[in-house]
């Protein structure tokens, strides 16, 4: 499967990409957020990370841990769990890429949205709704003909296409949004030669450093990054957001623990802060 983009040019082919890793468990965290926004939402998820920017308007994650590894909650779940929280935190889209010995696949976070995602088989096969593509290329502002077009056939069968080589094409697209992932941050790579090529473009270590940290570094955020939040305070909008937030919170939070999910519990700690961090803060003066 070839990509051509909008000027007719080929971008890389992905056709009889070599499967030799497609068995590694491996994930990348994608934010339409600068790494600056990205940061202390990272610190919240209290697993440790490796932050890089990924393009112009772009950050990718790559977790230094394996919390999948036990077996108690998949990959697949637990990035969608953290790219949730990062959505709702950063207001910009968050999307996952995953992929482990049978199956690979993505799931695109959205604020408040139901995430939407599609999977592969190992081999390539499609086992998802052709629908899901549409949705996603509509949420990321793709081009709704030419980019849509571009999409589609990674729903459709191609047996010279096999899990990794659907993720490759996926990211292709994505390139025409400003998407660049640093040398060596490719789908089906181990955890281990990720990491280590992550450490290798200059990635900086994100890791949980305690509560009083955490909020720290948010209400820096909000105040440095955020401006349309400090507008939205001013016009009295925001508390009715933070009270949405925090109302929201509560389940995911409980929901979390109860499937003893790491990403959701982080999901509703970020809506409990921002919630209470909106709530309790004042508007400003007037010069």
């Amino acid at each position: 499967m070839t990509i051509t983009s909008h000027n007719g040019a080929n971008c890389p082919s992905v056709r009889g990409v070599s499967s030799q890793n497609a068995t590694s468990v491996g994930a990348l965290l994608l934010s339409r957020a600068e790494p600056a926004a990205v940061r202390p939402v990272a610190q919240l998820l209290r697993e440790r990370q490796l932050l890089a920017p990924a393009g112009e308007g772009w950050s990718v994650l790559i977790p230094e841990g394996k919390p999948w590894r036990d077996g108690q909650e998949p990959v697949e779940r637990v990035l969608g769990g953290w790219a949730s929280a990062l959505s709702v935190a950063t207001n910009r889209p968050a999307l996952a890429l995953w992929w482990d010995g049978e199956r690979s696949g993505f799931l695109l976070a959205s604020g408040f949205r139901r995430p939407v995602g599609y999977v592969w088989l190992a081999d390539g096969t499609p086992a998802g709704e052709d629908e899901a593509v549409h949705t996603f290329a509509a949420r990321l502002g793709l081009d709704p003909v030419l980019d849509v077009q571009t999409l589609e056939p990674l729903t459709r069968p191609d047996r010279a296409a096999d899990a990794r080589a659907r993720l490759l094409g996926l990211i292709a697209v994505l390139a025409r949004t400003g998407l660049r992932l640093p040398a060596g941050l490719t789908p089906g790579e181990s955890g281990d030669r990720l990491r280590a090529a992550a450490r290798g473009s200059g990635a900086e270590s994100v890791e949980w450093a305690g509560w009083r940290d955490a909020v720290r570094a948010e209400l820096h955020a909000v105040e440095e990054g955020l401006d349309h939040w400090l507008r939205a305070r001013e016009s009295g909008r925001a508390r009715a957001i933070g009270a949405a937030q925090l109302v929201a919170g509560v389940p995911v939070t409980l929901y979390g623990v109860r499937r003893r999910s790491p990403g959701w519990i982080a999901a509703g700690a970020v809506l409990l802060l921002n919630g209470g961090l909106a709530l309790g803060a004042r508007p400003r003066r007037a010069r």
